[in-house]
């Protein structure tokens, strides 16, 4: 009975650690990561009076190694309180509604049925219970009526491939075992489909007002680059399954929305096969008879990138938008030429918004909180922050972030984000710590910025500045902003990162000798680049599953049709130098910066031997300390709790060496830090 005290008094000490380490020190640590609530899904019911939103929780370390738990939870409107609905160790995802709007419906992997179904839970409370039987996995759904869904499913395998299988054969025929997304109706009631596709991959549709008619989102085959780069837009009859094509948009393909009428069709795309963002809107008629060429992009010309839409009525379009580092809503009448804007800039950030007759909700966050439920009431221009799941943030000393804009060397201005040391004192030099994000068709936002792989505020509260640059090729600053970087990598783009510490240090910001990089994928990339094409300019690098050899990352990527059309324009063979010449493998062996490389051996994105060929080269050739860290299991990017907790801990303890400390820079930190949540042995 005293050991079981003694346990279960230990198991309520490492539960709170954290949590009481922030009241101690006052200030945001890496294990505090593992504290945050993030609202990030919502869905308003059909009468306006609830929201259900997805709470993403981090797993505590005391239960087994895994992902975050996504919690529903709904609000009431008019009451303005949230309440629990689905909590403990389980998710849910795709949130929406019952067409009476009694029941919250979601996507979720349960015990009591095998694969992901489809789920509903009424809103007076009760226990969840499924609305789907099917053999295979649900990818998404919306009700074509209350006893009938439209759903997309994998098909089913290949009967030889599970009967060479059950003899033993653990073996797959590369990229042609795929098995395609197809469109199903679902009678909730008999459980029988009735399958509507056949012979291409449907990657997304919506249902239009009637239902009679599905937009989808169809590609020739379910693989990844297909999924980038060969999605075109179709009508499929929901009686007959008929196809018929609709927009031949070239390239990238988002979101795609019915008018309220049917009439119409709006969607985001790229605005030509080489952009890389799909950040233009675009409306099309049902039927339709223009080309892609002849309909009209309501933002063409214009610095921003749009990230989703929605209509207001008929006659208007509503739309967020990323515009350098802030988020932008607006509304467009489709006669009007120019929109008029909702939610002015530097107010919230968000990705996503879900709209019901003029009332919106969204996952919104500023750089004082993670992202929360907010709600905005278009006519009276009313934005309202609804959950506070991070109560304890109030007791948190944050440090200083704003809007930063510089002038490249050819003289165009380029944004980023700059967070200042927690004790800045003017005229004083710190360390910099350069984030530097992926894509390179990304931006980052002018928002909560302190996640595992984003050191944020846990950096600042070592004194350090973090600078979070959008260069050239970023999203956020229309189409000729991005398409700076086709064919160009590591050119412009990188010059830009070179002039943003160019300009701390010569404001006197930054000690120049004291400057380190790190970043995942392209960001990556850029810390490769870094530590050694330009390594006298840098004391230290964390690369995160980036690329070190372009020549053999473009033919072992899962997407080099992508990388082709929207990054290089041209295959290697046809200027395998150049191609090389834009590789830090080329420059491994002057390295001088220490390199800290971090990677997912099951990566299809930036296959592992990325990170290999880089270690080896800087091991054998280069002339500073270099580490690899292979995080088993792990894809592009962790996610598994212990691997993030070990990733912001052990990237922190890098730049702390190399950067703060004055111990010997020939020398590395530990190969096991200290992850300040788990009892000594």
């Amino acid at each position: 009975m005293k050991k079981q005290m003694i346990k279960a008094l230990t198991l309520m000490v490492l539960l709170f650690l954290p949590l009481a380490l922030v009241k101690a020190q006052n200030t945001l640590t890496p294990q505090n990561l593992f504290d945050i609530k993030t609202v990030v899904e919502v869905s308003v019911s059909p009468d306006k009076n609830y929201i259900a939103y997805a709470l993403m929780v981090p797993r505590p370390f005391t239960d087994n190694a895994g992902g975050d738990y996504r919690e529903l939870h709904v609000y009431d409107v008019q009451n303005q309180q949230s309440i629990p609905f689905i909590t403990g160790k389980r998710s849910v995802f795709s949130l929406g509604w019952t067409p009476d709007g009694k029941a919250i419906t979601f996507r979720a992997n349960f015990p009591d049925i095998q694969g992901v179904q489809v789920y509903a839970i009424n809103l007076k409370g009760g226990e969840a219970y499924p609305l789907t039987r099917h053999a295979a996995g649900i990818n998404s759904y919306e009700f074509i009526d209350e006893n009938t869904l439209a759903m997309v499913s994998i098909s089913s395998e290949n009967p030889e491939k599970t009967r060479l299988r059950n003899k033993g054969f653990n073996i797959d025929v590369f990229e042609e075992e795929y098995r395609h997304l197809n469109l199903y109706r679902y009678d909730l009631t008999t459980h029988q489909t009735r399958q509507l596709t056949d012979g291409v991959t449907v990657f997304d549709f919506t249902l239009s007002p009637d239902k009679k008619l599905a937009a989808a989102a169809i590609a020739p085959r379910n693989l990844v680059d297909d999924s980038f780069m060969f999605k075109r837009i179709y009508t499929v009859d929901m009686e007959t399954g008929e196809m018929k094509l609709l927009v031949n948009n070239p390239g990238k393909l988002g979101k795609m929305v019915w008018s309220p009428d049917g009439s119409k069709l709006a969607f985001q795309s790229a605005s030509k096969l080489e952009d890389a963002v799909i950040g233009s809107l675009f409306v099309a008629d049902v039927p339709n008879n223009k080309t892609f060429e002849e309909l009209r992009n309501y933002v063409e010309g214009m610095e921003l990138s749009v990230i989703d839409i929605d209509w207001k009525d008929n006659r208007t379009l509503l739309y967020a938008a990323e515009e350098g580092v802030d988020i932008v809503f607006s509304e467009h009448r489709l006669d009007r030429p120019v929109r008029e804007i909702l939610i002015q800039p530097a107010q919230i950030v968000f990705n996503r918004f879900h709209h019901i007759d003029g009332k919106v909700a969204m996952a919104g966050n500023t750089w004082q909180h993670p992202s929360e439920l907010y709600t905005f009431d278009i006519r009276r221009k009313q934005l309202t922050r609804r959950t506070r799941h991070n109560p304890w943030l109030s007791e948190i000393r944050l440090s200083h972030q704003r809007k930063l804009v510089y002038d490249a060397r050819d003289g165009k201005d380029i944004q980023g984000v700059l967070l200042y040391p927690l004790n800045y004192e003017e005229g004083k030099r710190y360390p910099l710590i350069v984030y530097i994000h992926g894509g390179p068709e990304a931006a980052v936002k002018n928002g909560w910025s302190t996640f595992y792989s984003m050191w944020g505020q846990i950096a600042t509260a070592h004194d350090f500045f973090v600078f979070m640059p959008n260069y050239r090729a970023s999203s956020g600053r229309g189409v000729d902003f991005t398409m700076v970087g086709y064919g160009d990598l590591v050119g412009v783009e990188y010059d830009d990162v070179i002039d943003g510490i160019d300009h701390l240090i010569e404001i006197g910001y930054v000690d120049k000798d004291r400057v380190g990089m790190g970043g995942g994928s392209y960001g990556g990339y850029f810390s490769a680049w870094s530590a050694t094409r330009h390594t006298d300019r840098f004391a230290a690098s964390v690369v995160f599953v980036g690329i070190a050899n372009q020549i053999s990352k473009r033919k072992t990527t899962d997407i080099p049709w992508e990388d082709y059309y929207v990054h290089w324009g041209y295959w290697t063979h046809e200027n395998w130098q150049d191609v090389y010449s834009r590789s830090p493998l080329k420059y491994a062996h002057q390295s001088k910066t220490p390199t800290l490389v971090l990677h997912g051996t099951e990566d299809p994105r930036v296959p592992p031997s990325q990170g290999l060929e880089l270690y080896r080269a800087l091991k054998l050739h280069g002339k500073a300390p270099v580490r690899l860290i292979w995080y088993n299991g792990e894809g592009h990017g962790n996610r598994l709790n212990v691997h993030r907790l070990d990733y912001i801990v052990r990237t922190m303890d890098w730049f702390d060496y190399y950067l703060r400390s004055d111990k010997p820079k020939d020398k590395m930190p530990a190969k096991y830090p200290d992850y300040g949540v788990f009892e000594q042995d």
